[in-house]
């Protein structure tokens, strides 16, 4: 009988044990949080989870119409309670200055600010012949310099309060140079060296910050992307890969993911089994890596349309029809 009782004892402590180390934490209520990019798609998504959270939320994005849509769409979803719990500001994070500002209004609006979500991004598909430099600037600008300037503006704010959590969404393009999709590799290559550089710096000091690295993600920011170059056939592939059940992972997926992260105070994810295993292939084997990408890009990718890189002089015709920054959620991600 008392071995019996031992034994039940020890099988007990032992689902205790796995439950605190598989089951999601709770994150806390009452968290401020603000996403950049969250008028559609992850940011959408992002906001639904962490509303549902009990989370107070700010959203950014430059279309306040589409922010209003998203508003409308957490409210009746039930995601957000009431609709002073959720601030928009219609502004553009490449600038400093409007970052900066946006930082400061969800400050001064709810007294703090708890998490911090880089979301806002671009995509640009093409091959290197057909990429224009302004293209480049663009995507840095978005993917990078945006997350910089919001962060730097947060940090004065955690720091002194020695609380808070930075989440950068990068991309597993970040981790693995993507064939036609340098300026958006480059940019998440930037990226995901700030964010672990920061967090390394950052957390003795009560700050975290959380370097999110999804593969392939059905998010609905794939019908923003650009492209250049043999744009339909470089657009047929890209909606495939982006779009496939199997190759990738939906944006509530995504966003559940992210929320758990988050609560459980995590330094890195890396969101689906592909990218996951895709990731720790090139750390261990970079240069056969960089071998199967060239033969993608050799095999299976649309030819360039030039046989030389935009120069200055073509800059003007290479960007016409290209229109203006959009906060497209990432999806190739």
């Amino acid at each position: 009988m008392k071995k019996s009782g031992t034994v039940l004892f020890a099988a007990q402590a032992a689902v205790g044990v796995l439950a605190y180390l598989l089951l999601p934490r709770p994150l806390g209520r009452d968290k401020v949080v603000l996403i950049t990019g969250g008028s559609r798609g992850l940011g959408l998504a992002l906001a639904r989870q962490f509303g549902k959270a009990g989370s107070k939320l700010v959203l950014a994005a430059r279309d306040e119409d589409q922010l209003e849509i998203a508003r409308h769409t957490l409210l009746h979803e039930g995601a957000v309670a009431h609709e002073d719990d959720i601030l928009l500001v219609a502004c553009d994070v490449t600038d400093q200055n409007q970052a900066a500002g946006l930082v400061d209004m969800a400050i001064r609006t709810f007294g703090r600010l708890d998490i911090l979500i880089n979301n806002a991004g671009i995509i640009e598909v093409g091959p290197v012949e057909d990429q224009a430099i302004e293209t480049y600037r663009k995507t840095m600008e978005t993917n990078f310099f945006a997350a910089l300037y919001t962060s730097q503006a947060a940090l004065p704010h955690m720091l002194g309060r020695r609380s808070g959590n930075i989440v950068n969404i990068a991309s597993l393009g970040g981790k693995i140079a993507v064939p036609h999709m340098l300026p958006y590799s480059a940019a998440k290559f930037a990226l995901v060296g700030y964010s672990e550089g920061l967090h390394a710096e950052l957390r003795g000091k009560g700050v975290r910050v959380t370097t999110v690295c999804p593969g392939l993600m059905r998010t609905g920011g794939e019908v923003h992307a650009k492209f250049s170059g043999q744009k339909d056939k470089e657009e047929r592939w890209f909606q495939l890969a982006a779009t496939t059940p199997l190759l990738s992972a939906s944006a509530d997926y995504a966003a559940k993911k992210i929320l758990n992260a988050v609560a459980e105070g995590r330094a890195e994810i890396t969101i689906t089994p592909q990218a996951w295993l895709a990731a720790r292939f090139a750390g261990i084997a970079p240069e056969t890596t960089q071998i199967v990408n060239s033969l993608v890009n050799d095999y299976l990718l649309p030819a360039p349309l030039r046989s030389y890189p935009p120069t200055p002089a073509s800059l003007g015709s290479a960007m016409q029809g290209s229109g203006d920054i959009e906060f497209a959620d990432p999806s190739p991600s």
